[in-house]
């Protein structure tokens, strides 16, 4: 399984559509451990306008582990067949093991400080 988490400098990125690659990593859930680490790079623009989650869907991602995101990322997201937990910061890695340790809920809060609309 894929877990993608977008990432500036090691850590979350709070913003979304703006970080700087995504950290993929190959997990076994089961035995709550991580097998492999990849780097994608973010499109230019808004992540909820750009390709990223078709991309990351076509990688075999099935989980996003975020900072804050508008609604229209979280439903793109949605629809490449990604589930998405928001609230996360610190270390991609820690927040990967939180993760896998069950210890990372959705915080059910969207981002609504872009200056743009991403709400299609």
């Amino acid at each position: 399984m894929k877990i993608a988490l977008p990432s500036r400098q090691n850590k979350i990125d709070s913003h979304f559509g703006h970080c700087e690659y995504y950290t993929v990593y190959t997990v076994d859930k089961d035995k709550k451990q991580i097998l492999s680490e990849e780097i994608i790079n973010s499109p230019a623009g808004c992540g909820c306008k750009s390709n990223i989650a078709q991309v990351l869907s076509e990688e075999g991602v099935k989980v996003m582990l975020a900072g804050n995101m508008g609604d229209g990322a979280v439903n793109v997201l949605h629809s490449a067949g990604i589930e998405v937990l928001r609230g996360c910061s610190g270390d991609v890695k820690s927040v990967a093991m939180s993760w896998l340790e069950g210890n990372l809920n959705d915080s059910g809060e969207s981002c609504h400080e872009h200056g743009h609309d991403c709400s299609h």
